[in-house]
């Protein structure tokens, strides 16, 4: 949690202020009891009608006076919470964002989510409760402790047993319900990637009638978690009792003491009421104190959390070059590096040098041995058979994963050289499965350029193919877009995706399976358009379709993550077997040639 800290730095004045007229708030609540006993021990017994008025009228007042430093309170520190809460969120996304597809992979999107959301609210409400009443509760109990010795120290006894035994169950319930929380948000996490992962995928379920296995499942997840609070909560339960238990024996023998203190004349009436409302407030207070303690480890354990998460370092850091001149070594920047980049006069140029990649937790590398070269303004063409590393390869270009072996360089500097903004500026990918997001399909394009002019939109689209279906729609360009593209075909958010990359014209253009969802005529326009680009990028087209590949520069076939042949389309047809087997498979006749 301390570390979390840092974010309410911004908030000191409503830290302070929160607490403080808390303070007075209690302050007042303790100076209750001592006029309704003077008005007990003055004003009734001895009729005295306007010192009973007077003084009410004081209680009034001090009600008023509270509620007014009550409501203050409230107000600094729900805005300490709140804004607390929102910088926390908004620095764990930007964190969740700088991480690498490595980090994303490990931790999992459930686990993401729930961070973001149930445990940054529980951790919000750790924080209001803990600025209102960490400081009120303590100070009413220990003050009406104190003012209690004042009355009577043998009544105040009543108090030095209760209060060290209410604290000890208080306690003793945190410390045995609070890694038991842990677990319940563990099992919340489980319950969530469940829910998330039937949501993503329940046409499949459907189509293959899973529904009650996949509901089965979810039960046993959902009884465990259900089991996991009720057990917890059973445990937290007994607070209450526990508490309401000691403090009514308190209060009769405290009742006890006070007739016969009163009896030997060593106290009053109102000084035996006083000292029942503070053994009332002591009872109010600790409950709210032990509600506030439970609330308080569930928010100490998502803080930790959230902490954990925090604490996952990006394994995309920039490698730090130092320039050799002679002279001390200069380290790099996005202005070093592109001036590094302008001096090699090269432009769209990616290296494989040995590189390799094994995932995290993987007992071999998805690809290695990679070791080619795509000039600037070729076209590359990757294809193989599923899981033989063909996104993989492509992903080591813009440093979604980075190279475990070897080098990847572009523009004949290492990708890990570069800042990730510099890098990925250079580069238009269309991943394999195509994300489009809320809004408009001009807002969606421009994603690729935010300046892009309404010609370069228009030309984009038109390379892409996907202005035949735009154009028909009533608002055209402006036509809306749900999440994810749900309003569009497979096609339609394929062809928008890649307008989407045309239109930063980069200099490296990456198309993983992109096109898998469009006929062969519509692949084909899409093709030639590519040509018709008015500048020349370096073009990496992943497909399982030979036909994609025909006129690549150059065609890449992986198998088992290792390169077995590279080459034009004629060349691997007449000595590569397995570029053979795809292509006979897709053509009938081994004349054919799409």
């Amino acid at each position: 949690m301390k570390s979390l800290l840092v974010y309410l730095k911004d908030y000191k004045k409503e830290c302070i202020l929160g607490p403080l007229f808390k303070l007075l708030e209690a302050g007042f609540d303790l100076t209750v009891p001592l006029v309704t006993a003077a008005i007990i021990d003055y004003g009734i017994a001895s009729e005295d009608r306007a010192y009973i008025f007077r003084y009410g009228a004081l209680l009034l007042l001090l009600a008023l006076v509270g509620l007014s430093c009550s409501v203050t309170a409230q107000y600094y520190a729900a805005k300490a919470a709140v804004g607390f809460a929102a910088k926390l969120r908004y620095a764990l996304f930007a964190h969740i964002e700088s991480l690498s597809f490595s980090e994303m992979d490990q931790i999992g999107t459930s686990t993401l989510i729930t961070r973001m959301t149930s445990d940054i609210n529980q951790v919000q409400s750790g924080v209001n409760m803990a600025l209102r009443l960490f400081l009120r509760s303590p100070f009413i109990v220990l003050g009406a402790m104190v003012l209690s010795f004042f009355m009577d120290v043998q009544a105040a006894l009543v108090f030095v047993v209760v209060i060290p035994l209410l604290a000890l169950v208080v306690f003793g319930i945190m410390g045995i319900s609070m890694p038991l929380y842990r677990k319940v948000q563990a099992a919340l996490d489980q319950v969530l990637g469940s829910t998330r992962e039937n949501l993503t995928g329940v046409r499949v379920i459907r189509a293959f009638m899973r529904e009650r296995a996949e509901e089965q499942e979810f039960e046993q997840e959902n009884a465990l978690l259900a089991k996991s609070q009720l057990f917890v909560g059973k445990i937290s339960a007994l607070t209450n009792p526990l508490t309401y238990v000691m403090i009514n024996l308190a209060l009769v023998v405290l009742l006890w003491v006070g007739g016969l203190r009163i009896h030997a004349g060593a106290l009053s009436q109102g000084q035996v009421v006083a000292l029942i409302n503070y053994m009332s407030q002591i009872l109010v207070e600790l409950v709210k104190l032990a509600n506030t303690i439970v609330l308080s480890n569930k928010a100490l354990a998502c803080a930790g959390r959230v902490e954990s998460i925090l604490a996952v370092k990006s394994s995309l850091e920039m490698e730090k070059y130092l320039e050799k001149d002679g002279a001390a070594g200069k380290k790099a920047d996005s202005k070093t590096v592109k001036q590094r980049s302008d001096n090699t006069g090269i432009s769209g140029q990616v290296i494989f040098q040995h590189a390799a990649l094994c995932y995290q937790g993987a007992s071999e590398p998805s690809v290695e041995g990679l070791d080619f070269t795509a000039e600037p303004g070729e076209t590359i063409g990757i294809i193989g058979g599923t899981g033989s590393g063909k996104s993989s390869l492509v992903h080591l270009i813009p440093r979604f994963y980075d190279a475990t072996e070897g080098n990847v360089l572009v523009d004949g500097i290492n990708v890990k050289e570069f800042p990730l903004e510099e890098l990925r500026s250079k580069i238009g990918i269309v991943m394999q499965k195509a994300v489009l997001f809320q809004g408009t399909i001009r807002e969606n394009l421009l994603w690729g350029k935010e300046t892009a002019t309404p010609e370069e939109l228009r030309e984009a689209l038109e390379l892409s193919q996907a202005m035949e279906f735009v154009e028909k729609k009533e608002k055209g360009i402006d036509a809306h877009v749900e999440q994810g593209g749900r309003n569009l075909s497979g096609g339609q958010r394929q062809r928008l995706s890649i307008a989407r990359a045309l239109v930063r014209r980069p200099e490296i253009l990456i198309l993983d399976d992109s096109t898998s969802a469009l006929d062969y005529a519509t692949d084909a326009k899409l093709r030639s358009g590519l040509k018709k680009l008015s500048y020349h990028p370096t073009i990496f087209i992943v497909s399982q379709r030979t036909s994609s590949l025909l006129h690549a520069d150059k065609i890449l076939v992986l198998e088992d993550g290792k390169v077995i042949g590279m080459g034009t389309h004629d060349e691997l047809l007449s000595r590569c077997q397995v570029y053979q087997e795809i292509h006979y498979s897709q053509f009938q006749e081994k004349g054919e040639r799409a």
